[in-house]
């Protein structure tokens, strides 16, 4: 498990309370993969799990929104700060497995794995449709454009793109495959969608983690069969069916 001490070289903010973090890329991860990010010095115990959202020449970048003392604590950052970057961690989104027409679907800071993805399916040729939702205000959409078919957004608040949720945007029936970030209802909306449509699909969770690598089960999850699942091992990336989002 690769962990090294990178400088970060841009922290900036792209919406509310929602920053982009560029770090150098010593390694060459999966799309879908995370890393445990943690500042230099911080007085914080556990590092904070973070999605890949792109990859670009030697380039990381993370996208995360400030809810507490560690994502607070990466938002006071500037370039040359230290912070140890331990991964890629967990398992990516199935790429090679899809074929036919593909369906993006994001919610909020979920959107953030989903724009690695979009360029690997566009250089296998196979550029996807994009629904992102948010409650008010979009950000960070901007990426996907060059890689998506079509890109679709709305919005609680009505403020851009459809007033709405984004699960009113698609038919899952029209894809063969379907991935999906985002909060938990939204995925469990999705999923649900799905399983009527009978198309497959994927989901990226975002559970609390802290030791990254399926050892203290802080990211336990369950499955339909009531078996526990850990995100961080057999994750975060897994079919949707397969996963039981009812508390």
């Amino acid at each position: 498990m690769p962990s090294e001490i990178v400088s970060v070289l841009s922290n900036q903010p792209v919406g509310e309370d929602v920053f982009a973090l560029e770090l150098p890329a010593l390694h060459t991860p999966k799309p879908g993969q995370f890393y445990m990010l943690r500042r230099e010095g911080s007085v914080l115990l556990l590092p904070r799990a973070i999605s890949l959202c792109r990859k670009e020449g030697d380039t990381l970048t993370f996208l995360y929104k400030v809810v507490g003392k560690g994502t607070a604590e990466l938002a006071a950052m500037r370039p040359g700060d230290n912070l140890r970057l331990t991964g890629p961690l967990g398992n990516g989104w199935p790429l090679e497995k899809l074929s036919g027409r593909v369906l993006l679907v994001g919610g909020g800071i979920g959107i953030a794995p989903l724009v690695s993805a979009a360029k690997a399916l566009y250089q296998q040729g196979n550029p996807p449709d994009c629904c992102l939702g948010f409650p008010h205000q979009p950000f960070y959409h901007e990426p996907f454009t060059p890689y998506c078919r079509t890109l679709h957004i709305a919005t609680e608040s009505g403020v851009a793109g459809q007033q709405g949720l984004v699960t009113q945007l698609f038919d899952p029936g029209q894809y063969d495959a379907v991935l999906c970030c985002g909060p938990t209802p939204m995925m469990k909306a999705v999923v649900d969608l799905c399983k009527v449509s009978g198309t497959p699909v994927w989901v990226s969770l975002e559970n609390r983690m802290a030791c990254g690598v399926g050892a203290c089960l802080v990211c336990t999850c369950t499955d339909h069969q009531g078996k526990n699942r850990r995100t961080c091992k057999e994750g975060p990336v897994f079919r949707g069916e397969e996963i039981n989002f009812d508390p």
